[in-house]
């Protein structure tokens, strides 16, 4: 049977709809009532787009519209909301695991981007929100693999499993930071 046979299952205010249903719909739904159902996912969930203008929080440009704003599609910020600029940039500590070779680099800091830059590495793995105590608590946990007395770590299947949890849904570590930034923006205005 195809889907032209089948009729919609939407319904209005006169009672239940009688259109055809739309060829390769994922729904059984006509071309009307999947017109509403993507209006009220636009409304729900926001239509990502391009911002005229970076966000002042982390630069980005990608952009989600609701129907009430826009939202920076990196850190959340909302377009519109102005930073304080008179007070002091937050303070966000993150962990952070570097890998360079086959070794990875457990560090701590308060300004990554310039901490990186100034360390030999292959890849930004991911972040973690903490300071030295939790920095200390992760050395103490993958003692095992440490080498010797560094921040250095041989790869094991235990620190590869929590890096791969840290960064399971949130492949590029940066837009976590951006997020993280923003909040601590947004508690500060």
């Amino acid at each position: 049977m195809s889907n032209r046979e089948v009729e919609c299952r939407g319904a209005g205010s006169a009672g239940a709809c009688s259109g055809p249903v739309t060829t390769g719909a994922p729904v059984p739904l006509c071309d009307r009532h999947l017109a509403v159902a993507h209006d009220w996912v636009d409304e729900a969930h926001g239509v990502v787009d391009l911002a005229d203008e970076p966000c002042p929080a982390c630069g980005s440009f990608l952009a989600v519209r609701y129907p009430s704003g826009r939202a920076c599609g990196t850190c959340e910020w909302r377009f519109g909301d102005v930073i304080d600029s008179e007070l002091p940039a937050p303070r966000v500590d993150v962990v952070y695991y570097l890998r360079f070779d086959g070794r990875i680099k457990i560090g701590t800091s308060s300004n990554p981007r310039q901490r990186l830059s100034r360390l030999w590495h292959d890849e930004l793995l991911a972040f973690e929100r903490g300071d030295r105590r939790v920095e200390h608590a992760r050395h103490v946990q993958f003692a095992a693999c440490r080498l010797a007395s560094t921040e250095w770590f041989d790869r094991s299947p235990e620190l590869e499993a929590h890096v791969a949890e840290l960064s399971a849904g949130q492949p590029d570590p940066w837009q976590a930071y951006a997020r993280w930034m923003s909040a601590a923006l947004a508690l500060r205005v």
